[in-house]
């Protein structure tokens, strides 16, 4: 069953390729707590000492690596979809 066009199929493959290693290379900083991608961990403003930021500070790191990793996983399956579609259409071409 064709749902998109082999040019649509195709560009779904290399964004999707590129969605898989950027979103699986984020996930590994996020897990290795990445001091870089501090700012996008949602913290609280105030703590009251320096255990409890890291408490919440490796909390928001392991949440954001299960995201990253999520989405990488989603972008799989969306690799699929498209790979099947370009094959499709390279097979009713012949």
């Amino acid at each position: 069953m064709l749902i998109c066009g082999p040019k649509c199929s195709l560009c779904g493959i290399i964004v999707s390729i590129w969605g898989i290693i950027q979103l699986a290379a984020m996930g590994i900083f996020y897990f290795v707590n990445s001091v870089a991608l501090l700012e996008d961990i949602p913290l609280g403003e105030e703590f009251e000492n320096i255990k409890s930021f890291y408490s919440a500070a490796k909390t928001g790191y392991t949440l954001n690596a299960m995201n990253c990793w999520i989405a990488a996983c989603l972008y799989l399956f969306t690799l699929l979809f498209a790979g099947h579609q370009f094959y499709m259409h390279s097979r009713s071409q012949n």
